[in-house]
């Protein structure tokens, strides 16, 4: 068992009701709880299946250099990448600074 945390953001109501049922919704979107590894990979199914067009992070406890992992489902500004083994985020630029040619800060 490991602590999982996920976040979602503009889903269905379907799928905010299926995380209902193995987790506690403490923020609008925001769901956290001690699951198995099953039951982990079995609410990411959940959320492929129904996230439509809104997006998903899930993040969970592990064994490893940072101490936990993360996956995402949707798309989202934050993009993750693997640096050297180690799960980091970029950010990728803005709309409208992609059409201008500038970069973000």
């Amino acid at each position: 068992m490991s602590m999982l945390v996920v976040v979602t953001e503009n889903v269905p109501p379907r799928l905010r009701g299926r995380l209902a049922i193995w987790l506690l919704e403490i923020r609008a979107g925001v769901y956290v709880g001690d699951v198995s590894r099953r039951i982990r990979e079995m609410i990411w199914q959940q959320v492929t299946l129904l996230a439509e067009t809104g997006n998903v992070a899930m993040a969970w406890a592990t064994n490893t250099e940072s101490g936990f992992d993360f996956q995402t489902f949707g798309e989202n500004r934050r993009v993750p990448i693997d640096y050297d083994g180690l799960r980091l985020v970029s950010f990728l630029p803005l709309e409208s600074e992609k059409e201008s040619g500038e970069t973000a800060l």
